[in-house]
């Protein structure tokens, strides 16, 4: 197979290391590379792996690419392709998770990235900006957006409170069958076997992450871990932009709370500082801001282990532990459901949820932007660092905005203030 498909995964591998600037410039990457440049599969198909990939939660880009394998070769070619596609990015970002331990253990190591956590809350600002025309069309969306802003900004870091939004969301725009009526044509039964494996790891883990926590297990960091990851991939509508703000209310937030301290002290903990560092970075990375998690599992396992070699060992595991679980439920998802979309996509209430969790998703990034916002510069001790910040907030989301600068190069200059100032 692998000699059939040498040139195909080839091209994947090419795609891979070159595929900068997030799932917009991903797809017209695609397009080049799997339609223009050699005809693996035809525009309209490739238009429609991606509609439908925009369905599902989880790494869309990513989703497509693994379509396109799936096309060619079947399951066994998805994943080669999943693996080819999402490896470089996840070494680049796992490297990055030893790197930023090291400069912490460095007089002034972190200096170099004192601007990239502004940079990071820009980004988001940008996503949110861009994707504000596309979801918000009408009065019902304009209300969710508004009503999930609210509520993500003031109970940021509660447990459960994006999942929940995303779901009611997807409810309340399914109480209207004007916009979006069902189709005539009956569909046929859909199979919901498949979705079986999806579910039952994601119950065993929840189940296995619990009883770590409540028998107070050694070592059950890993198993959080996974835990953690494996919902965050399984839950998050709209791609890397929406995860990252998971990430940060997972790990940086939610652990401060007193009533979390009391409940689990050893909870998963990543500093904001090297939080924002992974935020920043990956934008720098080609390949999927999926990739964050790599770098997310090594920071959480890094202090974990009596020796330094444990200590190396336990980062390297949490930086495999971070990869597998956040690219298997999107793998998971989108095998199991395409050989179904035939059927499923004649189900109006597919298109009326999602109107729902788009809308949601745009109030979820704004109120992430402005909580991470405060948080750094209120956090700022000098008043220069402050509005040098906020400037570098704005001169992101500008450059993104008005202009067709790649991210490495804002990254680029971002690590370099850091340095200079």
């Amino acid at each position: 197979m692998l000699l059939r498909h040498f040139i195909f995964l080839r091209t994947v591998m090419l795609y891979s290391v070159t595929a900068f600037g997030g799932p917009q410039a991903h797809l017209a990457m695609m397009m080049k590379y799997f339609v223009k440049d050699r005809p693996y599969i035809t525009e309209q198909e490739l238009m429609e792996y991606n509609a439908f990939c925009q369905l599902l939660p989880g790494a869309s880009s990513t989703q497509t690419v693994t379509l396109i394998g799936y096309k060619r070769g079947g399951v066994p070619l998805a994943v080669l392709t999943l693996l080819i596609w999402i490896l470089p990015s996840c070494i680049l970002m796992g490297g990055l998770s030893f790197f930023v331990s090291y400069l912490d253990g460095q007089a002034g190591g972190s200096k170099l990235f004192s601007f990239i956590a502004p940079m990071a809350v820009g980004f988001i600002a940008y996503a949110s900006f861009a994707a504000f025309p596309f979801a918000i069309k009408n009065t019902i969306t304009w209300i969710i957006m508004m009503g999930g802003a609210v509520v993500t900004y003031f109970l940021f870091g509660v447990s459960g409170v994006i999942p929940a939004l995303i779901l009611a969301a997807g409810i309340a725009t399914n109480f209207s069958h004007k916009r979006i009526p069902q189709v005539e044509q009956k569909p046929r039964k859909i199979r919901w076997w498949n979705f079986w494996l999806f579910g039952i790891i994601f119950l065993f883990a929840a189940f296995m992450s619990e009883q770590a926590r409540i028998n107070e297990w050694s070592h059950r960091k890993p198993i959080n871990l996974f835990e953690n990851t494996y919902r965050m991939g399984s839950l998050v509508f709209g791609g890397g932009q929406v995860l990252l703000p998971m990430m940060y209310e997972q790990w940086g937030v939610r652990p401060t709370q007193k009533n979390v301290q009391h409940r689990n002290p050893d909870a998963i903990k990543i500093s904001e500082d090297n939080l924002f560092a992974g935020m920043g970075m990956v934008r720098a990375m080609p390949g999927p801001v999926f990739s964050i998690a790599a770098y997310t599992g090594g920071m959480a396992l890094k202090d974990v282990g009596r020796s330094e070699n444990e200590r190396v060992m336990m980062q390297l595991l949490g930086c495999l532990i971070g990869m597998v679980a956040i690219f298997l439920p999107s793998a998971l998802l989108v095998l199991f459901f395409f050989p179904i979309w035939n059927n499923l996509k004649k189900y109006a209430v597919v298109y009326r949820s999602i109107e729902g969790i788009n809308a949601v998703v745009v109030g979820i990034m704004i109120a992430s932007a402005v909580y991470m916002m405060k948080d750094i510069t209120f956090s700022e001790a000098k008043p220069i660092s402050t509005v040098l910040s906020l400037g570098v907030m704005l001169g992101t989301f500008s450059l993104l905005s008005f202009t067709k600068l790649a991210p490495p190069f804002i990254v680029a200059g971002c690590l370099l203030l850091g340095y200079l100032v």
